[in-house]
């Protein structure tokens, strides 16, 4: 039996224990409980990162960034359905000029902002006009400047098509030209969606209120509250019936609560290492690009068909995962052919056929050379580190031998240029693709490992200057692999995909939550997309 992971389940079993202990009997007050239930209110802990620390300003990554998700307190132009398509918020309409630089938006005439001034085509041109020059999260580049041509169209000029400006336009939350100063509007928000910001203790918690005024569909869940919680403390607040919902890991996922359920909702926020696809070399910047063992696409392909991916599942992720093979499994862009067998014989058949032959010592050698890769993984990201484990165990298996190594994000990304790095990705977005594999100009690399191909790059940039969303995803599609080229196992391979980690959470009996899109990369705001739409039975 595999030793992986049995000491952090030794710590993760110590660690529960002691709360538990820590906890005793203690309760919340059930007429408490019972309040907020006939007060339509809620009460969520969340992971502390999830706290935005420039506050709800939508230039400066409210909504946006990394963990994409909806700004609540501000409207949207337009939203991602449950099955990532484009559906609309303030938008009822939008056409793309042929050359796909021209987007003309019709909205809503019936908005007004919280303070009670009407919402129009000016305060969108404003908002995107403003984050496309104060924005430090998210790539504005594709924009040259919004307008308004009257007071219920919006017209964008682009520096380039981008097709999938809809999917943009789905996280940029709109706000008032005439109530904006970008000093204070991150900690008084004044929007026109579904809530309002009644109270924010900052380090602590966050307090939302149903908009009286909304144009849509009243909120069934009248105030949200949220608490900024370490994940420890979240299962104390649930074991004392504190909160109604929180945040949780597969470290717990084996404890019951009384009067809580474990719920578990897939997500596109898979975790994998890139495989350097270069061979080694020194940079004009003095840094190590490229890694010899991994230049070599047969040693590539055996390292994506040698991992059994259910098996880190079981063993990592407590059985709350499924296996990943690309960075958009599941979305409406996903080819299918990413997807591979676990086949340890035909993983070790591509080695031998690169030359990688078992030494006495059981580790494979080429040229008088050994078969060894140097795992780098985040440190204090315990699920990251064991999974590069687990991952280095089953590579051992194949004739590879493997170090482990935990570094900082200050220095991760110089490494991963050279060293195997697992990364978690995921997005709401086809532009992860892009972000990942396309070469980034003016170099001979993509920007998060070294690897390049061309036609890979043709495919994703038609994709982005097609004049149709939904047939832009053929070509996304074909970017992964056209039946020749591509990045997937008959193909380059410069990445190979682990898991996606299903996000979890204890909710409290009676408490409705809606049904959920796939969750991006993040345990965070995702869970609250559809707040307003949670409810309890009774």
């Amino acid at each position: 039996m595999r030793k992986r992971w049995i000491s952090l389940l030794l710590a993760a079993a110590v660690t529960v224990t002691a709360l538990a202990g820590c906890a005793g009997d203690t309760s919340e007050d059930q007429s408490a409980v019972q309040q907020r239930i006939e007060n339509s209110s809620v009460v969520i802990a969340m992971d502390p990162n999830s706290e935005p620390e420039a506050g709800f300003d939508p230039a400066y990554g409210w909504g946006a960034g990394e963990h994409v998700h909806e700004p609540l307190i501000q409207s949207t132009l337009t939203v991602t359905n449950t099955d990532l398509t484009i559906g609309y918020d303030l938008a009822t309409d939008y056409t793309v000029s042929d050359d796909g630089l021209t987007w003309t938006v019709t909205i809503r005439g019936d908005v007004k902002f919280t303070d009670g001034e009407p919402l129009t085509a000016e305060d969108v041109a404003f908002t995107y006009n403003t984050v496309k020059e104060s924005s430090s999260v998210n790539d504005f580049t594709m924009l040259d400047y919004a307008e308004a041509s009257d007071d219920t169209t919006v017209v964008f000029h682009m520096t380039r098509p981008f097709s999938i400006w809809p999917y943009t336009m789905a996280i940029v939350g709109i706000v008032p030209e005439h109530a904006y100063d970008s000093a204070t509007y991150g900690s008084n928000p004044i929007g026109s969606g579904r809530y309002i910001l009644k109270q924010w203790d900052r380090g602590q918690q966050v307090i939302l209120e149903a908009n009286p005024d909304y144009y849509g569909d009243a909120p069934e869940m009248e105030q949200v509250t949220i608490l900024f919680m370490e994940e420890d403390a979240a299962f104390l607040a649930v074991q004392a019936g504190e909160v109604d919902l929180a945040y949780t890991s597969a470290t717990y996922s084996d404890q019951g609560v009384e009067g809580y359920s474990l719920a578990s909702y897939a997500s596109v926020d898979n975790r994998g290492f890139n495989l350097p696809a270069v061979e080694e070399t020194t940079d004009s910047e003095g840094r190590t690009v490229g890694n010899d063992f991994t230049a070599d696409v047969l040693v590539r392909r055996a390292i994506n068909i040698g991992i059994d991916r259910q098996e880190m599942i079981d063993n990592v992720l407590n059985g709350y995962g499924s296996p990943a093979y690309s960075v958009c499994d599941q979305l409406p862009w996903y080819n299918e052919a990413s997807e591979v067998a676990y086949d340890p014989e035909g993983a070790a058949a591509l080695l031998d056929e690169a030359g990688w032959t078992v030494g006495d010592d059981g580790i494979r050698e080429k040229d008088g050379v050994k078969a060894e890769l140097n795992l780098l993984y985040s440190t204090g990201d315990s699920v990251r580190q064991a999974l590069a484990a687990d991952f280095a165990d089953q590579l051992g298996e194949l004739g590879i031998s493997c170090t482990l190594e935990g570094v900082g994000w200050d220095t991760a990304y110089d490494r991963a240029l050279s060293d195997p790095l697992i990364w978690g990705w995921g997005a709401h977005t086809p532009m992860e693709l892009y972000n990942i594999y396309h070469t980034i100009e003016g170099t001979d690399s993509a920007e998060y490992s070294p690897y390049s191909n061309s036609t890979v790059d043709e495919y994703m940039d038609q994709a982005l200057a097609c004049g149709d969303l939904e047939e832009s995803y053929r070509l996304w599609q074909q970017a992964q692999w056209d039946g020749t080229d591509g990045v997937t196992q008959d193909g380059d391979i410069p990445w190979v995909w682990l898991v996606n980690i299903d996000h979890l959470y204890w909710v409290r009996d009676g408490l409705t939550v809606a049904e959920q899109k796939i969750h991006p990369h993040g345990h965070g705001w995702s869970i609250v997309n559809n707040v307003d739409q949670w409810s309890w039975k009774g």
